[in-house]
C-alpha cells in the first residue's frame, strides 16, 4: 500500500524540478477484430477502442487533478496492426492507419502505437503490406506511430528487413518533407522489442499481453539532476546511491497513478516504466545530469561511463520500488527531446559515433537524430544495422529513429513541436556501406543465443 505521505515527499519535485508522470498508456488487443474484408475489420478495430478507451483520458485528468502530478500524455498501444490485419485482403493498410486515427482523435489520446511488423526473423505477407505502407500512413494521420522490429539475440538480424527500412524512411522523409520531414518522428526501428513498452513511437500490445492493460511510464531527470547536486564532489558510491534512492521515490508516484488509473478504469495493471526521458525545457535533461556528475558537455571522455552508472541504478532503485517494473526502464538519450543534448550536439562536444557509443548501455538507441535529407537509404540500413548488432550481441532493446530532413544539411536547425523537440542537422559518416547492406540474407544469432 502507497501512502499519500509518499506522493506529499513528491510535491517539491514536481514544482521545481519537473517531475512527471509522462504516460499513462493503455493496451488494447486487437486479435477478436479479425475479419476478411477491410472496412468490417476497421469498423471493429474502431469500435474496441472508443469503447475501451472511452474514458482513459478524463480519468488522466482526474488523476492529475487529485495527486498533483503532471500526466503529460495519454496514450494507447495496440496489437501489431500487421498481426491483427493479417486476414484481411487488401494490398495495403492505409485504411486502418486512418482508422486508428480517426479513434484517437475520438477518445482524446496524444498518440496510438502498433502500425507495427515484427521481421526479425522473416516477412509474412501481412508484415510486407504493412511496412511498404508506412510512408503513406505516416503521411495522411497525425496520431499515429509505428514501429518494426528487425532483429533480436534469439533470432539474429533479418538484413533484407534492414536494408527495406532505409527506403522506407527516406520515402516517409520525401511525402512529410513540408512539415520538415516529421514521420520519421513516429517511425522506429528496433532490435529486441519489448511487447509492454508504454513509449511512442515503439509502443505495442504485444501477443503475450492481456486483452486490456494500463502502462505508465514516469519521467525525472530533474529530480535526479537535483539530488546529485547536493552529493557533488563525492564518491562513486555515494553517487550511485543517491540515483537508487531517488529513482525509488520517483517510481513509488508511478505505482500510486498506475494503480489508480487501473482502479477507475477497471483494467489490469500491467508495468511501471522507469525511464529518464528528456523534454526540451531547461532543468529535464540527461545531459545535464552528466554535467553535474563532472563532465564538462555530453560527449565528453566519461560520457558512456557515467550514462551506465545512471541507467544501472535508475533500474536498481525502481525495482525495488516495484514488483512490476518493466518496459525499457533507464535512461534514454534522444537529442531532440534533451536541451542539453542539442547544446552538446552544437558545440562539436557530440557526435553520432559517440551517440552510438552510449546506445551500448542506455535504455534504447539512437533516438530523434535529425540527419541531412541527402543521406542515402543505404547508409541508414547501415545505421541501423549497427544499432541491431549492439542490441544482439548485448540482450538488450535498442533502436534508430532518425529523421533525414528533406532539403536540410548538416548545423541547419529543424523544428518538431511539443515533446519531439528541436535539432541540429547531424554529419553522418559519408563512406559508402552500400556492398555490405545489398547482401541480403539474415545475420545468425551469437552463439550466446543458445541457452535452452
Amino acid at each position: 500500500m502507497i501512502s499519500r505521505v509518499e506522493v506529499q515527499e513528491t510535491n517539491n519535485m514536481i514544482r521545481e524540478m519537473n517531475l512527471d508522470v509522462r504516460t499513462i498508456t493503455m493496451g488494447i488487443s486487437l486479435m477478436d477484430c479479425s475479419h476478411t474484408e477491410m472496412k468490417v475489420f476497421n469498423q471493429n478495430v474502431y469500435d474496441k477502442i472508443t469503447r475501451a478507451a472511452e474514458k482513459l483520458v478524463k480519468t488522466g485528468e482526474d488523476l492529475e487533478r487529485q495527486f498533483g502530478v503532471p500526466i503529460v500524455n495519454k496514450r494507447i498501444s495496440v496489437t501489431p496492426i500487421s498481426i491483427a490485419a493479417g486476414a484481411v485482403h487488401t494490398d495495403t493498410y492505409v485504411p486502418v492507419a486512418e482508422t486508428l486515427d480517426r479513434a484517437a482523435k475520438e477518445v482524446g489520446v496524444n498518440f496510438i502505437g502498433g502500425y507495427s511488423a515484427l521481421v526479425q526473423k522473416g516477412c509474412t505477407k501481412g508484415d510486407r503490406i504493412l511496412i511498404d505502407s508506412i510512408p503513406e500512413a505516416l503521411a495522411v494521420t497525425e496520431r499515429v506511430c509505428s514501429s518494426v522490429n528487425v532483429g533480436s539475440s534469439r533470432s539474429g538480424i533479418n538484413m533484407d528487413a534492414v536494408k527495406l527500412m532505409g527506403d522506407i524512411i527516406l520515402q516517409t522523409a520525401e511525402r512529410t518533407k513540408d512539415r520538415d520531414s516529421i514521420g520519421c518522428a513516429k517511425l522506429v526501428v528496433f532490435c529486441n522489442a519489448v511487447e509492454d513498452n508504454p513509449f511512442m513511437a515503439g509502443a505495442f500490445h504485444g501477443v503475450g499481453e492481456r486483452e486490456l492493460v494500463i502502462n505508465v511510464g514516469v519521467s525525472g531527470p530533474g529530480v535526479i539532476k537535483r539530488a546529485l547536486e547536493e552529493v557533488k564532489g563525492q564518491d562513486f558510491e555515494t553517487l550511485c546511491e543517491t540515483i537508487k534512492r531517488t529513482a525509488f521515490k520517483v517510481t513509488r508516484v508511478g505505482q500510486l497513478v498506475a494503480q489508480e488509473a487501473s482502479k477507475r478504469l477497471n483494467v489490469p495493471f500491467g508495468i511501471i516504466d522507469l525511464s529518464l526521458a528528456p523534454t526540451p525545457l531547461i532543468g529535464d535533461s540527461i545531459a545535464e545530469i552528466f554535467q553535474v556528475m563532472g563532465l564538462q558537455e555530453a560527449g565528453a571522455p566519461g560520457t558512456t561511463a557515467a550514462l551506465a552508472i545512471l541507467n544501472d541504478n535508475v533500474k536498481k532503485g525502481g525495482v525495488m520500488a516495484s514488483s512490476y517494473v518493466g518496459g525499457l526502464s533507464g535512461a534514454f538519450i534522444p537529442v531532440s527531446e534533451d536541451h542539453g543534448m542539442i547544446q552538446a550536439v552544437q558545440r562539436g562536444a557530440l557526435t553520432l559515433e559517440k551517440l552510438e557509443a552510449m546506445t551500448c548501455v542506455c535504455s534504447v538507441g539512437l533516438d530523434m537524430i535529425a540527419i541531412p535529407g541527402s543521406t542515402s537509404k543505404e547508409t541508414i540500413s547501415g545505421i541501423i544495422a549497427d544499432e541491431a548488432a549492439i542490441g544482439m550481441v548485448n540482450n538488450k532493446t535498442t533502436a534508430v529513429r532518425v529523421i533525414p530532413v528533406i532539403g536540410k544539411e548538416v548545423g541547419e536547425m529543424v523544428e518538431f513541436g511539443g515533446l519531439l523537440g528541436y535539432a541540429p542537422v547531424m554529419a553522418v559518416n559519408g563512406f559508402d556501406c552500400a556492398g555490405f547492406v545489398n547482401r541480403g540474407g539474415r545475420i545468425p544469432a551469437p552463439i550466446h543465443s543458445f541457452k535452452n
